[in-house]
């Protein structure tokens, strides 16, 4: 069984149709990247499959249940996380307070060894622990919105331009973690404007256009493919 499958999804944005019969699969263990110029859709599928937006038209099942019109928190108790670009963390809120939020739909014993878990993953947040979150620098910020997301125990986890605004050694560090999340089980959803690295790390991947999918393949597959090095990789086709 798939760990997600997107058949025929419309949504948009009041009349405004951005997604045109988007078709994704994505099986367990991948990491899946999504890559496309801006305004191409890509922040708008992950919002979808998230339950932020509702999509018009097609389906969206998580491990073979429809949850196109479930409500964001219920997806989330499903076992799905959304990294949203610009990370969304509490910024009056503690570091340590951020974590607990992430443990909203948990109501079990292990939360705080699942926060302890993220303090060993990112040892800048367990010495920043009672730090207002407003304070932290941005790379310090997308690993507590990354670390946030995991305490749900996602068996899915959407992350939307990770790597965006971020000095080289902080985009080298979360790269690093998708690495480590996927050898550990995680499936992960990637949209990324460092098209080379997201393919690098990619199983498989996608190319979207004006709210279409135009090109997939494996990631190794589309880092040779002409098209994709002329646009997205700064190449010339040979």
């Amino acid at each position: 069984m798939s760990m997600l499958s997107v058949k025929g999804l419309r949504a948009g944005y009041g009349k405004i149709e951005v997604l045109h019969n988007v078709d994704m699969t994505i099986e367990p263990g991948q990491i899946v990247t999504l890559i496309g110029a801006n305004g191409a859709g890509k922040t708008t599928l992950l919002k979808t499959v998230s339950g932020l937006i509702r999509p018009t038209a097609g389906t969206v099942e998580l491990e073979g249940a429809n949850i196109a019109r479930r409500p964001a928190h219920r997806i989330v108790a499903l076992g799905m996380s959304h990294v949203p670009e610009g990370r969304a963390i509490l910024k009056r809120m503690t570091v340590l307070d951020n974590l607990r939020m992430g443990a909203y739909v948990r109501s079990d014993a292990e939360i705080g060894r699942d926060i302890d878990k993220v303090f060993e993953r990112f040892p800048v947040l367990g010495e920043r622990r009672d730090q207002m979150a407003a304070t932290l620098s941005g790379g310090e910020q997308q690993m507590l919105a990354i670390g946030r997301a995991l305490i749900a125990r996602p068996r899915l986890l959407l992350l939307d331009e990770p790597s965006l605004g971020l000095a080289p050694k902080f985009v080298t560090r979360i790269f690093l973690t998708l690495r480590e999340l996927k050898t550990e089980g995680k499936t992960i959803l990637l949209v990324e404007q460092n098209a080379r690295q997201a393919l690098q790390v990619a199983d498989f991947a996608y190319v979207m256009e004006r709210g279409r999918i135009v090109l997939s393949g494996t990631g190794e597959t589309l880092l040779s493919t002409p098209e994709v090095q002329s646009t997205y990789l700064g190449q010339r086709a040979a």
